[in-house]
């Protein structure tokens, strides 16, 4: 058996829980933040899973949850503000968030790691790359300074960084934009983690080397036998790398599926508006489409569905009824009162 597999007694080499559960598994979570002027409700009642081996997409716009879900995950929400008042994350079986803090740091970066947005912003300035990323292999491996270095040369070399044994000295500004966001992904493969969150990584990025870093991303996946969780506001990075979607908004999921079933025929409005705002070279002079409006006041969430407000389809259901989450065959869901209308292309 492997390390991974001798720490949770429960899964087989391939990192699949051998009693048929998935690797990682989000059940029914809601996340508060409470403010003086009232709780936001920034997480409603989210489920997903994950296995070895795959890519999860989580979609969505500024404020939706996608973030702050990864966040629940790692167990880095500052508590408070953050509350947690229900749900469970399943890792390997075992609830994270019943674990003592001592217990999640030898899940967090060891199990499950995860990639920030803002490389600059994540890498302290005032000491070198090679030296960040072996001190969690000090600290956490108990590698001594040696071994440290040649490993941290070994993963800037795994991220396809040039010269990664002359620039191990080298300072986070010394880097271009996309280097750091390298840097960032071999920091977060260093303790070998099951599962590897990516929170927008390709942010502010021009759009070769957020090219690049989606294909570095998924050779590495491939490669290790990782599970990965991409969340983005883009669907157009996704396409290639991903191989299911979960679409959130206001907090919730309201459409999932395989990644080749949403983009030909999505089964909910925001999808759907979210698809039809992508630059086609074949609307070459034509008006971008528009989603109107804005994301809903997590304070204030519209009755009924909260996308309602938006949504050119909505009716007077819409406004009064929470929608139900629709199984649609072949693990496809959506939560709207007429997916099957929206799919089958009659709304």
């Amino acid at each position: 058996m492997n390390e991974r597999s001798e720490q949770s007694g429960r899964t087989s080499p391939q990192g699949v829980a051998v009693d048929g559960g998935h690797l990682l598994e989000v059940r029914d979570l809601f996340v508060e933040f409470h403010t003086r002027d009232g709780a936001a409700k920034v997480i409603n009642g989210v489920s997903y899973h994950l296995d070895a081996g795959e890519t999860l997409a989580v979609l969505g716009e500024s404020g939706s949850g996608k973030s702050v879900t990864a966040q629940a995950i790692m167990g880095i929400l500052d508590m408070p503000p953050a509350v947690i008042p229900s749900g469970q994350i399943l890792y390997r079986g075992t609830d994270l968030l019943t674990l003592s803090e001592t217990e999640r740091r030898k899940v967090r970066g060891k199990q499950i790691s995860m990639i920030f947005q803002d490389a600059l912003s994540a890498l302290n300035p005032v000491f070198p790359v090679g030296w960040q990323i072996g001190e969690m292999l000090r600290l956490r491996e108990g590698m001594s300074r040696a071994d440290a270095k040649r490993r941290a040369i070994e993963l800037m070399e795994l991220v396809k960084i040039p010269g990664a044994r002359q620039r191990i000295g080298d300072y986070p500004h010394q880097f271009s934009g996309g280097m750091r966001q390298r840097v960032m992904i071999a920091m977060s493969l260093a303790l070998d983690p099951a599962v590897l969150i990516a929170d927008e990584p390709t942010t502010a990025l021009d759009v070769t080397v957020q090219a690049q870093i989606m294909d570095l991303l998924g050779e590495l996946r491939r490669d290790l036998n990782m599970a990965m969780i991409l969340i983005t506001h883009d669907l157009g990075v996704v396409a290639d790398v991903a191989d299911r979607i979960a679409v959130m908004y206001a907090g919730r999921i309201i459409e999932h599926a395989d990644v080749h079933s949403l983009y030909e025929a999505p089964a909910h409005p925001y999808t759907k508006g979210l698809l039809e705002s992508i630059p086609r070279l074949d609307h070459k002079g034509q008006r971008l489409t528009t989603i109107r409006g804005l994301p809903p006041n997590l304070m204030r969430i519209p009755s009924g569905c909260p996308f309602h407000p938006r949504c050119p389809y909505a009716r007077q259901e819409c406004v009064d009824v929470v929608p139900t989450v629709h199984s649609l065959g072949n693990d496809r869901t959506s939560a709207c009162h007429f997916a099957q209308e929206v799919l089958d292309g009659r709304i």
